[in-house]
């Protein structure tokens, strides 16, 4: 029985993990929840779930939810170190951390210190510090198992071969909405009908970031760090069925791939059950129903995100960490309509431009470089044609 913390339980991939935890409840126990605010959503999990342990990282929120579940025998915690109480706890084997975002990455690195297996949707963890989440997981003894289904896709291709015989891998996308828009339409283009993914159901940031395809830059640094991978060792591919997740060339020509329905609750439950698989009770794949399956180079010129996930490979250091910070202000800003669509990557590459460089960074200059990009971004939204602040 692997006893599962959640981080993020709220949100689109925490509610599909708690759905897959209660299809497992022969192999799976929840014992710790960790979301921000809806305290509303947490009190019925911990009513179904019945954790030992629980945060909320907005504190203000704990007060209201302690007296919802008065009497239930939870321990409440607040703030954004209860929520690394939960991922700590002696009593997870598993934290599942689908917590959005920079937040996500203190918690992710006390869970690995703390020996957990990280079973990890979070990709801006390793995107803003790959090398100290490595570093914690050796420390730890401590897995990192990928939930992307990219990642996943991967992971489980991997198994084919040797990773020295390794030749590239290849990141599938979906092209989301604007796969076929001029980038006329997409400077005019707002949230609306950026939100409209053709295939996957997530939260607004990852949609945003599928619709820019930064989500693939982010994940082009993720495949980095995870699977020891240079550069040129990394290709993205448009797939707009979506049903092969990604693939593996090995240096004999072979080509292993891991297909599916585009559903969060595969990966997920391979990464709780691993190294086993569970039988499931989802959708199954119907190779004659999809009919084809086509796949197309991206278009760099409309979504110029890619090829800043692979300057950050190329460059290291504090690179992520701005471009990721850089990427959640430029969001926030075009959701609440005050940036055009197009000027979402264009804002992070100004900031990457504009960053001090430092090449082994610390812990401590991971966070001051996140603190400075959300600055620097903030004031180019605001002031598009200011010179660069540095730190």
């Amino acid at each position: 029985m692997k006893r599962i913390a959640v981080l993020g339980s709220t949100g689109s991939i925490g509610l599909s993990t708690l759905d897959v935890a209660r299809r497992l409840r022969d192999r799976c126990r929840v014992v710790g929840l960790a979301a921000r605010s809806q305290w509303e959503v947490l009190r019925d999990q911990v009513s179904e779930f019945k954790p030992t342990r629980v945060a909320l990282s907005d504190a203000s929120a704990v007060e209201r939810l302690r007296k919802a579940v008065d009497g239930a025998g939870v321990r409440l915690l607040g703030g954004p170190e209860g929520v690394v109480g939960v991922a700590t706890a002696d009593d997870a084997d598993v934290v599942l951390s689908a917590i959005t975002g920079y937040a996500g990455l203190e918690p992710g690195l006390a869970a690995l210190r703390a020996g957990k297996t990280l079973a990890l949707a979070n990709k801006e963890s390793l995107v803003t510090a790959g090398p100290l989440m490595l570093e914690a997981a050796r420390a730890g003894n401590a897995a990192i198992l990928p939930v992307d289904s990219e990642h996943s896709a991967i992971f489980q291709a991997l198994a084919s071969g040797k990773r020295e015989e390794v030749r590239k891998v290849v990141i599938t996308a979906s092209g989301g909405p604007f796969r076929k828009s001029t980038l006329k339409e997409m400077e005019e283009a707002g949230p609306d009908q950026a939100l409209r993914h053709p295939t996957w159901n997530m939260g607004p940031k990852i949609t945003i970031d599928s619709a820019t395809m930064m989500n693939k830059a982010l994940e082009i640094i993720e495949a980095r760090w995870l699977f020891g991978l240079e550069p040129d060792q990394i290709e993205v591919l448009v797939h707009p069925q979506s049903i092969v997740h990604s693939l593996v060339e090995f240096r004999d020509g072979s080509v292993i791939a891991q297909l599916g329905v585009p559903d969060m609750r595969v990966p997920i439950q391979y990464a709780l059950t691993w190294p086993e698989r569970a039988e499931a009770d989802g959708r199954r794949l119907d190779l004659a129903k999809v009919g084809s399956l086509t796949f197309e180079a991206p278009d760099l010129e409309r979504f110029p995100a890619i090829a800043l996930g692979f300057r950050v490979v190329r460059e290291g250091g504090t690179a992520g960490a701005v471009l990721n910070a850089a990427n959640e202000v430029a969001v926030e800003a075009f959701l609440a309509r005050k940036l055009k669509f197009t000027r979402i990557a264009a804002v992070v590459g100004e900031v990457l431009d504009a960053r001090p460089p430092i090449p082994a960074p610390t812990l401590d200059d991971i966070r001051a470089a996140d603190a400075w990009a959300r600055a620097e971004a903030l004031r180019r939204i605001s002031h598009p044609q200011g010179s660069p602040i540095h730190a």
